[in-house]
C-alpha cells in the first residue's frame, strides 16, 4: 500500500542553515522527528503516525519517548491504577 506524499516548502534564511552546518537532508529529518514528538505528546498523532513521521519504528520511537521522558499511555497515575486494579 502505497502513501501519498505532499511536500512543503519552509523558507530559511541561508545564515541559519551555515550556522547550525546541517545537511538540508539532516534537517528534514530533526524537523519531522520535532513535529511527530510534539504533536504525540499534544494527543494529535497516534504512535504508529508519530513514528512514521519520525521515520522511526514504532518500538523505537516509544523507546525515545522514554528516553525524553514522554508519557507514551493516556492515563493519569489514578487512571491507570484503576483500570489495573482487578
Amino acid at each position: 500500500m502505497s502513501t501519498a506524499i505532499r511536500e512543503i516548502k519552509i523558507p530559511l534564511p541561508w545564515e541559519i542553515l551555515l550556522s547550525i552546518s546541517i545537511t538540508d537532508e539532516q534537517l528534514i529529518q530533526k524537523m519531522r522527528q520535532s513535529l511527530a514528538f510534539k504533536w504525540f505528546a499534544e494527543g494529535r498523532l497516534s504512535t504508529g503516525n508519530a513514528a512514521k513521521l519520525a521515520g522511526m519504528s514504532k518500538i523505537a520511537f516509544i523507546l525515545e519517548c522514554g528516553q525524553r521522558r514522554m508519557d507514551i499511555l493516556p492515563y493519569s497515575e489514578d487512571e491507570l491504577r484503576r483500570e489495573l486494579t482487578p
